[in-house]
């Protein structure tokens, strides 16, 4: 069992505050793994006097961006041979399967570490604009102390999709992994640590939601990064607005795949099954509403049917598994809770269904509904589990329309054998982030949503810019 009895406060291992734990279950055995501190207001109030301290009084956001950028390339070393690990902690800890894990949980964040660590060599901290009476100096400064509250689904993408531009920036920040996933942030701190950032300027305390909305309220952090439910976003937005707190919250999604009537389904299903199902459907970008022309609908239902069959469910750790476990047994309940509200409102389950296909472990059948409605709440609701709404268009213009029939704006996706004909779909599908024949999170790119999918913009330059203010500073002659 992974056991840990100190928090990463102020470039040290320090005892908690209180006596409280969390344990770690694995959701395919439903055994603990894992054992970790519960993070307390008192131990918030500590890493945020530290990221404080670090701020105001230290070296790190007085170095320039391309001395930073060197640390977080040695960061990006460190985290490159730990990756293996990384990957199989996180299919412990929440049971994303191996290959998904191995391809995306560890090596996206290393990805990131790089492309910022690159970037930071070129960055234009300040430029020089014509003014009245003279020259502007446009200047870019770090904004200042940051909370990062994440999520347990992919639980390093999302503490890096964060860290890496706030370190660049100059910021330093408190991380508040999930609960559910607090073991990954460890070997993380570890590499925090022999990287050489100073003391104080990476903080990681794993608490509940109590004390993850005191460090949100926190009068010493300047801004929120957030990842999580809409709801959730909602309150974390209602704190920064009424502190004049800057924010930025990456929330829900129930993204559309729009299929038209040219596409090849045998081929597209490979890259279907990654864009709907990834981590077993516990992603906010998943393509869980299938739109197929009535043309083509029942040929979509068999491919996506025959697609979803196909996949393995079971133990996580084996490579051969397509989908494994949700993350506990409360997600268990909830997206079964789902399926029987798509039974009750009419749809037809072609696959999957109430019926557990394990005894032990937090399972669910990976379910595609035939016959959905874009008005059932299965096709309105994030479910955030393997299960597939098909819905029915009569033409181009109804697909677009049943796409944008939604509150979220986050993803999607258009499959055809005219990519540029695709382009066309994508740029009238209101979507923060849109694929063609494929759906990528691109980290040069910026990842954020339309709508109830959240406020501001991640990755990318504009992930960076996020964390930084604007100066301008004018000057006579």
């Amino acid at each position: 069992m992974r056991q840990h009895d100190t928090l990463f406060i102020g470039g040290d291992w320090v005892a908690p505050a209180g006596t409280g734990t969390i344990d770690v279950i694995s959701p395919h055995t439903e055994e603990v793994v894992g054992r970790v501190p519960d993070g307390t207001a008192a131990d918030m109030d500590r890493a945020v006097a530290a990221a404080r301290q670090a701020f105001d009084h230290g070296p790190w956001p007085r170095m320039t961006m391309p001395e930073r950028a060197a640390v977080l390339s040695r960061l990006a070393e460190l985290y490159a041979a730990r990756q293996g690990e990384m990957a199989e902690i996180i299919t412990l800890e929440m049971g994303s399967p191996i290959t998904f894990s191995q391809m995306a949980q560890a090596p996206q964040p290393l990805g990131m570490l790089q492309y910022y660590a690159e970037l930071g060599k070129t960055f234009p901290v300040e430029e020089e604009r014509p003014g009245t009476f003279g020259s502007v100096t446009v200047r870019r400064e770090p904004v200042g102390v940051v909370a990062a509250v994440v999520p347990w689904n992919v639980p390093q993408f999302v503490i890096m999709i964060k860290l890496a531009p706030a370190l660049l920036a100059g910021c330093t920040i408190v991380v508040k992994p999930a609960p559910e996933t607090p073991l990954d942030a460890y070997p993380l701190a570890e590499m925090v640590k022999e990287a050489g950032i100073p003391d104080g300027v990476v903080n990681i305390v794993a608490a509940g939601r109590e004390a993850g909305e005191h460090l949100v309220s926190h009068p010493g952090v300047d801004k929120v990064a957030f990842t999580g439910s809409t709801a959730a976003g909602r309150r974390i937005a209602a704190i920064c607005g009424e502190q004049l707190k800057r924010c930025t919250l990456e929330l829900g999604g129930k993204s559309a795949a729009i299929i038209l009537d040219d596409c090849d389904l045998s081929s597209a299903m490979g890259f279907l099954s990654i864009a709907s199902l990834m981590n077993n459907g516990q992603a906010c970008i998943a393509q869980t509403r299938i739109l197929a022309s009535r043309n083509r609908y029942d040929e979509v239902v068999d491919a996506v049917s025959g697609m979803v069959r196909g996949m393995q469910v079971g133990d996580p750790s084996d490579p051969a598994t397509g989908i494994g476990p949700l993350v506990a047994k409360r997600q268990q309940e909830r997206v079964e809770g789902y399926i029987k509200i798509g039974l009750d409102e009419g749809a037809k389950a072609v696959v999957g269904g109430l019926d557990r296909p394990h005894d032990r472990g937090w399972y669910v059948a990976p379910t595609v509904f035939a016959g959905a409605t874009n008005e059932m709440r299965i096709a309105r609701e994030e479910i955030f589990g393997p299960v597939l709404a098909v819905i029915p268009y009569e033409d181009e213009a109804d697909a677009i329309r049943i796409a944008n029939d939604s509150d979220y704006g986050l993803a999607g996706t258009v499959w055809t054998a005219d990519t540029e004909h695709g382009m066309d779909i994508a740029r009238q599908v209101r979507a923060g982030t849109y694929g063609v024949n494929l759906y990528m999170v691109e980290t040069s790119s910026p990842f954020g949503g339309f709508k109830s999918s959240g406020l501001g913009r991640e990755l990318g330059p504009e992930g960076l810019s996020s964390f930084l203010e604007y100066k301008s500073i004018a000057r006579l002659g």
